[in-house]
């Protein structure tokens, strides 16, 4: 285990970034040459990545953003129109389009199902129906979007949340349940995972995902800070696992950062980049579990252990759930870093 580093001022002084690619500085090269158009460094970037699903789900989905990824998706394919990684992108591109109004669901929904039949293994496409089926589809075709990708990959950090957001915004009556099924499904998932999953921290997002709900529906107030959501005994005791698990778990980033870069260049080497899986130590989306317990800890009052997240983060904030009900992140972020570590 890796001590949380020392209660001071972070060791990034930059402002928080918000950037979907959080700290995977190669994706954010990648995608800033596909929004050029040199979508071969994409090519390079998703084989080198193998069937690492998490990883690669959260690679494609931060390409797939930029509003111009379906074009050059598509010229891709031209030249390469057997390529499933093509394919996933263009699929994953559509749905964003579709998810804005620049597309139609039925065409997205039907390039993430070539895209699936392609590489049947991968949970890529379905994850970008569970990313569309959210917003435009049925309670139905969210779970079986969700199986899918978990018959694939049964502890898809991604599908996870997005299902855990799903479920949250189902509302019985005029106050939270303490059974409501989207705390039963993050307990569930984060038991069943294995012990060094970052599953461990679903129950956590869950609690962030119903307050969300309800502030929006009046039934919390709009400033979290006045909310008791996250001081009652249940929501303690899934902060205080959280936190544990964060504290056995957690591992030093630095180093992690080297082993990354040194196995993506013997990955390179070896397989000359074609289908070998990227061997990492951290996981490619742990920032976003951190913004979670950071929130969740600043509004527990457990300002010493917030401090050392907002510490680990440094400048990788995420808009949920700093954004939540409805406000600026930024401004949010900030004031958090100033109440525990006196910098914003």
């Amino acid at each position: 285990m890796t001590p949380p580093p020392p209660l001071g001022r972070p060791r990034n002084k930059d402002g928080p970034s918000f950037d979907s690619a959080l700290d995977d500085s190669e994706l954010a090269t990648v995608r800033d040459a596909l929004t050029r158009g040199r979508w071969a460094d994409t090519r390079t970037l998703l084989a080198r990545t193998g069937d690492d699903w998490d990883r690669r789900g959260h690679r494609l989905v931060v390409l797939a953003e930029s509003a111009t990824s379906a074009a050059w998706a598509r010229e891709w394919q031209l030249a390469e129109p057997d390529s499933p990684d093509a394919a996933a992108l263009l699929a994953c591109a559509t749905v964003f389009r579709a998810l804005h109004g620049k597309d139609s669901p039925d065409a997205a929904r039907a390039l993430c199902l070539t895209a699936a039949r392609m590489a049947p293994r991968d949970p890529t496409p379905w994850l970008a129906i569970l990313l569309l089926a959210r917003r435009t589809g049925t309670d139905d075709e969210r779970v079986r979007a969700f199986d899918q990708v978990r018959a694939r990959h049964r502890d898809h950090h991604h599908a996870h949340h997005l299902m855990a957001a799903c479920l949250a915004e189902r509302q019985d009556g005029d106050r939270d349940d303490p059974l409501h099924e989207v705390y039963d499904f993050a307990s569930w998932a984060a038991e069943q995972a294995p012990a060094d999953s970052p599953l461990a921290v679903l129950p956590v997002v869950a609690h962030a995902e119903r307050y969300r709900v309800l502030a929006g529906a009046g039934l919390e107030p709009a400033d979290p800070a006045r909310s008791g959501h996250w001081t009652t005994r249940r929501a303690r005791q899934v902060m205080k696992a959280a936190f544990d698990w964060w504290l056995e778990w957690d591992i030093d980033e630095d180093a992690a950062d080297a082993a990354d870069t040194a196995d993506a260049a013997d990955t390179a080497d070896a397989a000359d980049g074609a289908g070998a899986a990227a061997a990492t130590t951290a996981h490619p989306r742990r920032k976003v579990d951190l913004n979670y317990l950071a929130h969740a800890k600043l509004h527990e009052g457990r300002p010493a252990e917030a401090a050392a997240l907002l510490t680990r983060i440094g400048r990788h904030a995420t808009h949920a759930p700093w954004s939540y009900p409805d406000r600026d992140p930024r401004k949010s972020f900030r004031a958090a870093r100033r109440a525990v570590l006196g910098a914003a």
